[in-house]
C-alpha cells in the first residue's frame, strides 16, 4: 500500500518517525513535507498535496490512503477535506481509528502529534490502514450521499 504523509511544525517528529516506521513495515511512503522544522509552516499545502495523491492514486486503481498530521490534528484533517473524494477523519483512540476505515471509507486519518506518545499516534495509524471498508450497504448509501452533495450541491434525504 501507498501512503501519502504530510504534517505541520507540529507533527514533523512524529511524521519523520513514521515514515521510517511504516516503510519498514513495508508500506511505500510518499512525504509530502514538510522537509524540515519551520514553527511559521503553514500546513494547508502539505495536507492538500497529500490528499490530491490519494485521490489521484486511488482513481488510478492504486491501494493508497493517507495521514495528515499536527498538534491537534484538527487543521490538517480539515484541509485535507476540501479536496473532492476526500473523506479524512480525526482519530483519538482505536476505536475511532478503525470506525474511520470500517464505516466510513476514510482514506485519509488525521492524528494529533501533541496529543499522543509516538507509540500511541503510530498505534492508531497502523490500525487505521490495516482496517478494511465493510461494505455494508447503509454505509455505502451514506457515503454516496456524502459525495453527491461534494460534487453537485445536491443534499439527498
Amino acid at each position: 500500500m501507498r501512503v501519502h504523509i504530510a504534517t505541520d511544525h507540529a507533527g514533523l517528529e512524529l511524521s519523520d518517525y513514521l515514515v521510517k516506521h511504516l516503510t519498514a513495515k513495508g508500506y511505500e511512503m510518499v512525504n509530502h513535507g514538510p522537509k524540515s522544522y519551520d514553527p511559521e509552516d503553514d500546513y494547508p499545502a502539505f495536507c492538500i498535496n497529500a490528499a490530491l495523491a490519494v485521490v489521484e492514486d486511488q482513481r488510478a486503481g492504486v491501494d493508497a490512503l493517507g495521514i495528515v498530521l499536527g498538534g491537534s490534528g484538527n487543521g490538517e484533517q480539515i484541509a485535507a477535506n476540501k479536496v473532492e473524494g476526500i473523506r479524512a477523519a480525526l482519530a483519538w483512540n482505536l476505536d475511532t481509528a478503525k470506525l474511520a476505515r470500517e464505516h466510513n471509507n476514510a482514506n485519509v486519518i488525521a492524528v494529533g502529534g501533541r496529543q499522543h506518545s509516538v507509540e500511541e499516534a503510530a498505534e492508531l495509524i497502523e490500525a487505521f490502514l490495516a482496517e478494511p471498508f465493510s461494505e455494508a450497504e447503509r454505509h455505502v448509501r451514506r457515503i454516496s450521499k456524502i459525495a453527491a452533495y461534494e460534487t453537485t450541491g445536491e443534499v439527498i434525504e
